[in-house]
């Protein structure tokens, strides 16, 4: 698969995926990154993937439920989602941050 080694920012606008809940994504053979730009108040519904995702949060505060486990994010903390299990999300303020998944997410190439 040929792929572009270098993406800028500028290079493509983000999509709303959920209200309040924009991305702009980058894929390579076995792995995607989102990079979410989520307001205040916007929630990722519960929901699950085969998909090990590691969310990066740079700004803001986020709160992450995985399984039955429930975390308050601040500006560099990381939280590990295993393949399978539940997880959802509330932005308690404006947020960046930034999901790392593998494999790649072939519904994310939009």
């Amino acid at each position: 698969m040929s792929m572009d080694r270098h993406v800028k920012e500028a290079d493509g606008p983000m999509t709303e995926m959920l209200p309040g809940c924009h991305a702009r994504f980058v894929h390579s053979d076995t792995m995607t990154v989102a990079h979410w730009k989520i307001d205040a108040g916007g929630e990722i519904p519960p929901h699950t993937h085969p998909h090990e995702q590691i969310v990066n949060l740079l700004e803001g505060t986020f709160e992450m439920r995985v399984g039955d486990d429930v975390f308050t994010m601040a500006p560099g903390d990381s939280v590990i989602v295993p393949g399978g299990v539940e997880h959802s999300a509330l932005a308690r303020t404006d947020v960046r941050c930034i999901d790392v998944f593998h494999p790649a997410r072939d519904d994310y190439r939009i």
